[in-house]
C-alpha cells in the first residue's frame, strides 16, 4: 500500500451530498489510509473547494479527489473542473452510478478524469482500494510537489495590476493575489519597502521584489523563457496562438529545429476564451486556457522552444536565411518562418474609454476578472462568439450581464450553440441597435452613456464593469512592406497572390507560391491573419499543421 512520506500530511479529499454515503467512503478510506494520508470529507462542491483553497494556502498535498457526480448545485464534473485549477497534480475519480457512466466517459475529456468508480463500491477490498493504490503511487511518482507561488499585490482599479494577473494567469505561472488594502498586503508592501503608490508589487518565488514590472522583466523572473537557445533554427514561428502552438507541435515533433516566439502569452483570444464547444473531441467543451496548456505542454515535450514576452519587430531576408528581429535590437534566423500572429481585439473609440482600460474597461480580460465581478452588473460589448462566450461565463457570478450588440439581433454573428445558452440564462439581456456613446468616471469606470442608433436617444447608465469584445484587427503592422497584405492588414498568401495566374512581381522562383505561402519563398502564414482564413480555432490548428508540411517541401527543394 502506497504511503505518504512528507512532513506535512497529504490529503484524500471526498465529496458527496449525501452524509451515509459520504460518511462510508470516508470510513473505508480511513481504515486503508488513515496511517498516512488525512482523510477530508466534504458534503457540497462549495464546501470541498473551500476546503482545497484552505489547503492550497496552508501549503498541504492532495493527492486524490474523490466526488460524487450526482449533486445539486454544482455536479461531480463541474466541482472537479474547478478543483483542477487549484491542485492540478490531484488524481480524480468521479463516484457515479450505473445510469451515469456516459456522464463519466465524457468527464474524461473535460477534467482528464483518472477514472470512475460505481456505487456500491463494496467490498472495498476489491473495488476500492486497487483503484486508490494505484493512483496513489502514480501520483508519488509525478511531480506532486506545490509549485511556490509568484505574490501580487495591487489594486481592483489599478490598470497594471490588470495587466501583471493577466499575463501571469494566461502564461500558466501560479500565483496569490492580494489587496493592497487589506492587512497582508500591506504586510507585504512594507516588507518590500513600498509605499504602494506604484503598483503592482510583484514577489517571486525566490523572494524578489518587483515594483511595476514589464512583461519582459516578470516573464523573466518568472520561469518563463525569453532568450532563444541557438542563434540559427529550421523554423521560426510567430504567435503563439492555436496556428501557432500547432505549428510548434507539429514542427517540433517531425524533426524540426524549432522556436516559437510570443510577445504576450501562448493561446491568444482563443486562449481567453472562458469555453470553447464546438472543438472537435471535446462534446461538453473546453475552456481556451486548458487547451493552450494542453498544447504548449505537448510542443514542449516534442522539443520545441517557447519564448515568452519578446515582441518581434522585422522581418528580413539575408540569403537563405529568414532573420526575425526583436525590439531590443537582438535577432534570431532560420531556413523558414511561419507568421501566425494572430489578431487583436478592436479597441473602443468612445471618449473615456482609453483613459480606463484596464480600470473598469476590458477587452478579452473576462476570465482573470471574472471573480471580481460576482454579484456586480458587468456590461457586455459585442455580438460574435467571442462576447457570448463572455457573457455566458460572467453570468455564473455577476448579478446582471448586458450584452449591447450594435445589429439587429445575435443571429448573424453568432453561433447557434450560445444563442441558446444566451436565451436559456435569466440574468443576460440582449441589448441590440446600442452603442457606447461615452464612458466615465475618475479612477474606475462608473457610468456609460448609451446610444440607440436607430432613434439617437441617450442613456446614462451606472457600470462598473464593461468587456468589449467589438471585432479584430491583424497583428500584421510590424511587417511593413516586407510580405504583401490586403487593405485590411491581412496577409496575402499562396492563390491569393495569383489572381491572374501569375506571382507577383518580386516573386522570384520558378514555381508559384504554395498554398499558405506569402510573397516571400520561405515565408508562410497560418490562422486569423491570414486573408480569408476561417476565424476558427479547428481551421487555425489545421492550417499551422499543413503550413509545417509546406516548410518541409520548401526544405526539400532549397
Amino acid at each position: 500500500m502506497p504511503q505518504a512520506t512528507d512532513a506535512t500530511r497529504t490529503v484524500i479529499l471526498t465529496v458527496d451530498d449525501d452524509p451515509g454515503v459520504s460518511r462510508a467512503i470516508a470510513r473505508d478510506l480511513r481504515r486503508r489510509y488513515g496511517d498516512g494520508y488525512r482523510i477530508v470529507r466534504a458534503e457540497s462542491g462549495g464546501s470541498a473547494l473551500e476546503a482545497l483553497r484552505e489547503l492550497k494556502l496552508r501549503g498541504d498535498l492532495v493527492a486524490v479527489i474523490l466526488a460524487d457526480y450526482r449533486m445539486p448545485q454544482m455536479n461531480g464534473i463541474e466541482f472537479l473542473e474547478q478543483a483542477l485549477g487549484v491542485y492540478p497534480g490531484a488524481r480524480r475519480v468521479l463516484l457515479t452510478a450505473y445510469a451515469d457512466t456516459d456522464a463519466a466517459i465524457d468527464a474524461i475529456n473535460v477534467v482528464d478524469l483518472d477514472h470512475y468508480l460505481l456505487k456500491p463500491w463494496d467490498p472495498p477490498e476489491e473495488k476500492l482500494y486497487p483503484v486508490l493504490d494505484d493512483l496513489l503511487t502514480a501520483w508519488r511518482s509525478s511531480d506532486y510537489r506545490p509549485v511556490p507561488a509568484t505574490k501580487v499585490v495591487g489594486h481592483r482599479w489599478s490598470a497594471p495590476s490588470s495587466r501583471a494577473r493577466e499575463f501571469l494567469a494566461r502564461n500558466q505561472v501560479p500565483y496569490r493575489w492580494y489587496s493592497s488594502d487589506e492587512p497582508e498586503g500591506q504586510r507585504l508592501l512594507a516588507a518590500a519597502g513600498a509605499d504602494g503608490l506604484r503598483l503592482p508589487l510583484v514577489i517571486t518565488p525566490d523572494g524578489t521584489a518587483l515594483i511595476e514590472p514589464e512583461s519582459t522583466e516578470l516573464a523573466a523572473h518568472v520561469g518563463l523563457a525569453t532568450t532563444p537557445t541557438a542563434a540559427f533554427y529550421d523554423l521560426v514561428i510567430i504567435g503563439g496562438g492555436p496556428a501557432g502552438l500547432g505549428s510548434a507541435v507539429y514542427g517540433a515533433s517531425e524533426g524540426l529545429r524549432t522556436v516559437l516566439v510570443e510577445r504576450s502569452a501562448t493561446g491568444g483570444q482563443a486562449g481567453q476564451s472562458s469555453r470553447i464547444e464546438n472543438y472537435l473531441g471535446f462534446p461538453d467543451g473546453v475552456s481556451g486556457a486548458q487547451l493552450t496548456a494542453r498544447a504548449r505542454r505537448q510542443a514542449s515535450r516534442f522539443g520545441a522552444e517557447i519564448l515568452t514576452a519578446r515582441e518581434v519587430t522585422g522581418l528580413e531576408v539575408n540569403g537563405p536565411a529568414r532573420v526575425v528581429r526583436f525590439s531590443d535590437g537582438s535577432a534570431v534566423a532560420a531556413h523558414s518562418v511561419i507568421l501566425a500572429t494572430g489578431v487583436s481585439y478592436r479597441q473602443l473609440g468612445a471618449p473615456g474609454c482609453d483613459e480606463l482600460t484596464g480600470c473598469g474597461v476590458y477587452y478579452g480580460s473576462s476570465l482573470t476578472e471574472a471573480s471580481s465581478c460576482e454579484g456586480q452588473d458587468v456590461y457586455v460589448v459585442g455580438g460574435a462568439n467571442s462576447a457570448g462566450q463572455a457573457a455566458v461565463y460572467l453570468a455564473r457570478g455577476a448579478k446582471s450581464v448586458t450584452m449591447l450588440v450594435r445589429g439587429e439581433s445575435l443571429t448573424t454573428s453568432m453561433s447557434y450553440y450560445l444563442i441558446q445558452q444566451i436565451d436559456e440564462a435569466p440574468n443576460i439581456t440582449v441589448r441590440p441597435r446600442t452603442v457606447v456613446e461615452e464612458a466615465h468616471g475618475e479612477e474606475h469606470l462608473e457610468r456609460l452613456t448609451l446610444r440607440d442608433t436607430v432613434t439617437g436617444a441617450t442613456e446614462v447608465v451606472d457600470a462598473q464593469w464593461m468587456f468589449v469584445f467589438i471585432g479584430a484587427a491583424p497583428l500584421t503592422d510590424w511587417l511593413g512592406g516586407t510580405v504583401l497584405r490586403d487593405e485590411n492588414g491581412f496577409i496575402l498568401a499562396g492563390p491569393d497572390l495569383t489572381p491572374d495566374g501569375r506571382p507577383p512581381a518580386e516573386w522570384a522562383l520558378d514555381r508559384p507560391p504554395y498554398h499558405l505561402e506569402t510573397s516571400i519563398p520561405g515565408v508562410f502564414v497560418a490562422g486569423d491573419a491570414r486573408a480569408r482564413s476561417a476565424k476558427r480555432v479547428a481551421s487555425a490548428v489545421g492550417e499551422g499543421a499543413m503550413a509545417v508540411m509546406l516548410v518541409h517541401r520548401f526544405l526539400e527543394q532549397s
